[in-house]
């Protein structure tokens, strides 16, 4: 994706961004990815964990504000901060952040699929048939869980 998570070191200047990504899945264990709204590629539902919130917590209102949907926790799958593809350039502002992203596992308990203003599209995807198109950070964590590593420390 140009600019936004083109190849580039960490600097003093960058600053570390504590976020959570969600691997929900419906009940015929197909993979729900958002096509985002600021670069039009998919990733995982997901984002940044608040000041005094839970991981958990953040998963689940992250899920449920970008999709409409409720989750339940069922794993961790890992912890995310190799800085190769996780510099990122927010395209909005130009912050440069460097993404420490905790991925988790959920399945989908209700709700109603809704397509929020982070997204332009909403869509499952079988883990044998995933788009090309994902962004950087998703890309390690949805070969991790389609290989079916648990735990996993990067």
């Amino acid at each position: 994706i140009p600019g936004m998570y083109a190849p580039r070191q960490a600097t003093d200047q960058t600053a570390v961004k504590l976020g959570v990504g969600v691997i929900a899945l419906d009940g015929d264990g197909r993979i729900l990815l958002e096509r985002r709204s600021d670069c039009g590629w998919w990733g995982l539902p997901g984002g940044a964990v608040e000041p005094g919130e839970s991981v958990a917590q953040a998963a689940r209102r992250e899920v449920f504000e970008e999709t409409g949907l409720r989750v339940e926790l069922t794993g961790m799958l890992g912890v995310y901060s190799e800085p190769d593809g996780r510099i990122v350039v927010y395209p909005d502002n130009g912050d440069e952040r460097h993404l420490v992203d905790i991925l988790v596992t959920a399945r989908i308990v209700s709700g109603t699929l809704a397509v929020s203003p982070e997204s332009l599209e909403l869509q499952f995807f079988p883990p044998d048939g995933l788009p090309p198109d994902i962004v950087p950070p998703a890309r390690q964590p949805l070969r991790d869980f389609c290989d079916g590593l648990r735990n996993l420390l990067r």
